[in-house]
C-alpha cells in the first residue's frame, strides 16, 4: 500500500446516528464555537435519515484489517433552480476527524457525491458554504474544482440565533 487508507464512502443509516451527532457536535464548535443542543441535533439528523427528500448523510469509513471506522462525513441538501431547471446538491455539516485529515478523506466524500451527481440528469450542480474564517476548508474545496461564487449567504435563524460557548 501508498499509506493511504482503504476508504469505503457509503450511505448513513439509523444505526449512524451517534457517530453523526458526535461528528455534527465536533464541526459546529470547530467551526463556530457553537455549542449545539445534542437533542434538538439527533431529532435533526433523525429526520434526514428517516426522510430522503430532506437530504441524506454519506459517510467515509476506513477499512483497516480487524475494524471498520467512521472518520467522516457528510450531509446532502437540495434546492430547486428554476434558472437551470435542475436541482443543486448542497454539501453541508462536513467533517473529517482530525486523525484523518490530509489523508483523501473529504476528497473520497466529494468524489462519490459528484460521480452521483453528474449521473442524475436532474442534478444542475453542488454547491457548499463555508465560514469565511476557514481558510484551511476554502483550499481543501478548491482542490476538489470547487470555485468561489458571486453570492453571499444571509440568514435570518430562528433557533441557532446565538453564538453560544
Amino acid at each position: 500500500m501508498n499509506g493511504q487508507p482503504r476508504i469505503r464512502v457509503r450511505g448513513a443509516k439509523r444505526a449512524d446516528v451517534d457517530s453523526l451527532v458526535t461528528f455534527s457536535l465536533a464541526m459546529a464548535w470547530e467551526t463556530e464555537r457553537r455549542n449545539l443542543d445534542e437533542a434538538r441535533l439527533r431529532r435533526g439528523i433523525l429526520a434526514v435519515l428517516s426522510n430522503p427528500h430532506r437530504g441524506s448523510f454519506i459517510l467515509a469509513e476506513v477499512m483497516e484489517p480487524n475494524r471498520h471506522c467512521i472518520v467522516g462525513q457528510l450531509m446532502l441538501t437540495f434546492e430547486w433552480s428554476d434558472w437551470r431547471n435542475g436541482v443543486f446538491w448542497w454539501v453541508q455539516s462536513v467533517y473529517v476527524e482530525p486523525a484523518w485529515r490530509r489523508r483523501g478523506i473529504y476528497r473520497s466524500l466529494y468524489q462519490h457525491v459528484l460521480g452521483k451527481a453528474k449521473s442524475d440528469p436532474t442534478v444542475c450542480g453542488i454547491r457548499l458554504y463555508v465560514a469565511r474564517g476557514n481558510r484551511i476548508a476554502q483550499t481543501v474545496y478548491r482542490r476538489v474544482g470547487l470555485i468561489k461564487t458571486n453570492y453571499i449567504v444571509y440568514e435570518q435563524d430562528f433557533v441557532l440565533d446565538t453564538v453560544t460557548s
